[in-house]
């Protein structure tokens, strides 16, 4: 890993002496890397379970490295009941990016405690394939032992307080038996998914990292109506008609951010993979990747934790719903809809609260191209390729996510308009964390 570290021209320094801010992001991605990967390959990290998983990853992150930032602080006495954390010997040196490789290991390790001996075996050789460049790199052994302590014991305290949050090992209960789904005119229903039982349906009384984000209100949704007069009507209308009419770039756009938990890396992943194009477009260091990835995966998590919150206190139905007893009984939706109930959306939530993180630290005005699917072979049922998409804002990418799951025809606009303006929200509240000294 020959650009682990970065020298300064005018002022040379030993590696074992750096400030977290003269590493490259090299660690910080390769971890991110894996984080996605095993979101899309272990079982039960649905988008609520996977959105929690990246706000303690990108936490660990940061905390690892953070000490060696000079101008950062600590988000310990910031988020809710993480009173303390481990601290590094002052008077000690360290390699943070040692640090930064033991913790973002341990802490997979811990979350994805779950994924297959295989995955776990991937975490060990990326772990031990990075250490051994960086040691080779740092030099003191004694360096290197009190780093990798220091990132692990990070790790485990992030870990040991995740324990009290109410989603602990959410990937065991994503359809829990014990729900009763309520019953009554507008209500969400089983869709063409078949679940008796929606997704995660108390994920909303989970701890959020960041307290002023579990005080925001619950928007109303519009009044439940049949009348063709009325504005509930006309918004599912809406849908149906749009439906029935998608250009091919719409279809493009609508898959482009389904990101279907059993085949992506999940929505939440989406966004996290959208910071990961942040650091690599604007080549930045190992500290500010880090706070990218803490920003965004807090943003994320509490996204998730907010709009579960307000599904369920209002258990809106979905257009699937609507439209088949009220305007056309044999319509299928160009994608499925989802097993949880669609008053505020999902996508629009996260994908707001990720763009304001973001657009804090690289600015409102940053161009990027989201390649996050190009990979993917053509979706043949929909006649429709993944095409990559670009952007010259991180909230353009928001409205797009939003206006996805509309065209997808299962959101209306007041799911999409009101989860975006709820996200940006969140987003401020976690900007507005004491993040610099």
């Amino acid at each position: 890993m020959t650009d682990c570290t970065k020298s300064t021209k005018d002022d040379p320094v030993a590696p074992q002496s750096k400030t977290a801010d003269q590493y490259s992001a090299e660690v910080a991605l390769r971890w991110s890397a894996i984080n996605l990967y095993l979101l899309r390959n272990t079982p039960g990290f649905t988008p609520p379970v996977a959105s929690r998983a990246l706000g303690y990853v990108g936490l660990a992150l940061y905390e690892a490295v953070v000490p060696g930032l000079p101008t950062h602080r600590s988000l310990a006495g910031q988020l809710t009941g993480l009173t303390r954390l481990p601290q590094p010997d002052a008077k000690a040196t360290y390699n943070w990016a040692v640090s930064a490789n033991a913790a973002e290991a341990q802490i997979l390790r811990n979350l994805f405690a779950n994924t297959s001996d295989g995955n776990k075996a991937k975490i060990d050789s990326l772990e031990v394939l990075t250490l051994t460049e960086l040691k080779t790199e740092t030099g003191s052994s004694e360096v290197v032992d009190r780093s990798v302590a220091f990132g692990r014991q990070i790790a485990d305290a992030i870990f040991e307080w995740s324990k009290t949050d109410g989603g602990h090992e959410g990937y065991n209960r994503n359809f829990p038996a014990d729900f009763k789904v309520p019953l009554f005119n507008g209500s969400w229903q089983t869709t063409e998914n078949g679940r008796k039982i929606p997704m995660q349906p108390y994920w909303g009384n989970n701890r959020t990292f960041v307290a002023a984000n579990a005080n925001l209100p619950m928007p109303k949704p519009l009044p439940i109506s049949a009348d063709v007069k009325s504005q509930y009507f006309a918004q599912y209308l809406e849908v149906y008609t749009k439906n029935k009419s998608l250009t091919q770039t719409e279809k493009e756009i609508s898959i482009w951010w389904a990101d279907d938990p059993s085949e992506t890396f999940t929505p939440p992943g989406h966004s996290y993979n959208l910071a990961r194009i942040a650091i690599q477009t604007a080549k930045t260091d190992l500290g500010k990747a880090s706070e990218t990835l803490a920003r965004t995966g807090l943003a994320v998590a509490d996204a998730f934790t907010v709009c579960w919150k307000c599904k369920y206190r209002f258990n809106n139905e979905r257009p699937y719903t609507f439209v088949r007893r009220a305007i056309d009984p044999a319509w299928i939706p160009f994608w499925p809809a989802p097993p949880f109930p669609g008053y505020t959306s999902g996508h629009a939530t996260q994908s707001a609260a990720a763009a304001t993180v973001l657009g804090g630290i690289y600015g409102d005005s940053f161009s990027f191209t989201d390649d996050s699917h190009v990979s993917r072979v053509r979706d043949l049922k929909r006649n429709t390729d993944f095409k990559a998409r670009s952007f010259t804002s991180f909230w353009q990418a928001a409205e797009e996510s939003a206006y996805s799951r509309y065209l997808g025809g299962i959101h209306t606009r007041q799911d999409n308009e009101t989860g975006l303006t709820t996200g940006k929200e969140i987003g401020k509240n976690v900007n507005s964390l004491s993040w610099k000294k």
